[in-house]
């Protein structure tokens, strides 16, 4: 892999972790376009440990708010008051919520690895349609500090639906938090307070079982290294960006984008230039 492709792809990487659009879909895809396999074993832990950087963009963004939600966590604990302030009842609806996800991707991991190019297809439309429609029908008025232990378990149970390729996991989160009556603004913030345990710890695992793999390969390592720096920076500036556009704006754009994504993937599978397996 060039450093050019390896930044390329961590930029793709950076821009679509966030936005309701499918990290996934969007580089395996492009990965695919630049040609690289995605049976090739590289490629795929190329692709598993870049996600790491968009991860420490996260903690890296709201490390003020990690910190509070810790120290209320675990003061609430020594207390043994767990749910005594509403930053204490935030920080437990977070681990609560987090449960779903995990649950499901330990026991369907190996199924949902091998879903192909038209469940990406299938899951960029769909549920960009669910988002159209949370966006016409949602009120918007709720904020962070109203997400309670049903809100965090259905929005939880979003973030599970979103391991099937091209459902995207904040775009199921923030769907979800917004049908509840969230602003837009609260669905994605706590979107990305959620997605802090789940993320880190698959990970820190998806780095243990693929590092080994570049091991011998020293342009991969190093391609693998410039894709994680850029994915981690370019993430860091569009988790200000977006919270910033749904601030004042709508969902249509992701909406659209969703849509249009999915009717080119489905013409280049089609025309056999991507696999449909």
């Amino acid at each position: 892999m060039s450093l050019l492709a390896s930044v390329l792809l961590g930029l793709v990487q950076a821009l679509t972790e966030f936005l309701p659009v499918s990290s996934t879909a969007h580089l395996l895809v492009s990965g695919e376009l630049l040609g690289f396999s995605l049976e090739d074993p590289l490629f795929r832990a190329y692709v598993a440990i870049i996600q790491t950087g968009t991860t420490i963009a996260v903690l890296a963004y709201f490390r003020q708010d990690l910190a509070r939600l810790a120290g209320a966590a675990l003061g609430s604990l020594a207390r043994r008051r767990p749910l005594e302030t509403r930053e204490s009842r935030l920080a437990w609806s977070i681990a609560f919520a987090t449960l779903p996800a995990g649950l499901a991707g330990l026991l369907l991991e190996k199924r949902i690895e091998a879903l192909g190019n038209w469940v990406i297809v299938g899951s960029l439309t769909v549920l960009g349609l669910v988002l159209l429609v949370a966006e016409l029908a949602a009120k918007h008025v709720r904020t962070v500090e109203d997400v309670g232990f049903v809100d965090a378990l259905l929005v939880g149970c979003g973030q599970a639906v979103a391991l099937v390729p091209g459902s995207s996991r904040s775009g199921c989160t923030i769907t979800t938090g917004i049908l509840l009556g969230f602003t837009r603004e609260a669905a994605a913030r706590f979107s990305f307070l959620l997605s802090i345990p789940i993320t880190l710890a698959a990970g820190l695992y998806k780095l243990v079982k693929t590092l080994p793999v570049l091991r011998g390969h020293g342009d991969w390592m190093l391609a693998t290294a410039v894709g994680t720096l850029v994915s981690g920076i370019a993430g860091y500036l569009v988790i200000g960006w977006l919270l910033g556009w749904l601030r004042t704006r709508t969902t249509y754009l992701f909406v659209g984008w969703r849509l249009v994504a999915a009717a080119v993937l489905a013409v280049l599978i089609s025309r056999g230039i991507l696999p449909a397996g």
